[in-house]
C-alpha cells in the first residue's frame, strides 16, 4: 500500500507551521518558571504532529519514515507533557525547555526529510540528543504523568517506555 504524495505534503506543511508555533512558544517561556504549565500545550500541539504522523503511518510500509517521525514525536509529546509538571526545580525546567528546543528543530529536520529512507533520517537525530533525553527521563519520577490529566486513568510514561520508544526509533 502507498500514500499519495500529496496528502504526505500536506501532512509536512501543516507539521511545519506547528513546530514554528511550538519554538516560539518554547523560546517565549525560556528562563520563566512560572510559564511551566505551558509545557502542556507544547505537548498538545507536538500530540496533533503525532497523531498525523501515526494515522499517516498506516498506510505506508514499517520502514517509512512517518513512523520515526511519530515515535520521535511521541517521546516529545512524553517530555513536554511530564516538565508542566515540575513544580519547585526551575534548572530543570530551563534542561527540559532546552531539550525540547532541540528537540523540536531535530523534528523539523526529521519532516524536512521525510522522503528520505529511515536510515538516513535516523542519523539526523545526534547521539547527545539521546543521552540528553535519557538523563531527563531519568530524572522524573513516577508521579510524573505523560498527559495531562482529565481525573480518568493517567498513563505514566515509565523509563522502559522511553527506552523502547528509541529503540523503535533505532537508537
Amino acid at each position: 500500500m502507498s500514500i499519495d504524495k500529496e496528502i504526505v505534503e500536506d501532512f509536512v506543511g501543516e507539521s511545519k507551521t506547528l513546530i514554528e508555533e511550538l519554538i516560539d512558544l518554547l523560546e517565549s517561556i525560556e528562563g520563566d518558571f512560572s510559564q511551566v504549565t505551558k509545557l502542556a500545550d507544547y505537548g498538545n500541539n507536538v500530540d496533533r504532529i503525532m497523531g498525523g504522523a501515526k494515522s499517516l503511518a498506516m498506510m505506508v510500509p514499517a520502514d517509512h519514515p512517518l513512523h520515526m517521525i511519530s515515535d520521535y514525536a511521541a517521546l516529545c509529546k512524553a517530555v513536554g507533557y511530564k516538565a508542566s509538571q515540575i513544580t519547585d526545580n526551575e534548572q530543570f525546567f530551563d534542561i527540559c525547555v532546552a531539550l525540547l528546543l532541540d528537540a523540536t528543530e531535530t523534528l523539523e529536520s526529521l519532516i524536512d526529510n521525510i522522503f528520505e529512507e529511515g536510515k538516513t533520517l535516523r542519523e539526523k537525530i545526534p547521539q547527545a540528543f539521546i543521552e540528553r533525553l535519557r538523563w531527563v527521563s531519568n530524572q522524573f519520577s513516577e508521579e510524573y504523568s505523560m498527559s495531562v490529566g482529565t481525573g480518568t486513568t493517567d498513563k505514566k510514561l515509565k523509563q522502559s517506555e522511553i527506552d523502547d520508544l528509541l529503540k523503535k526509533l533505532g537508537l
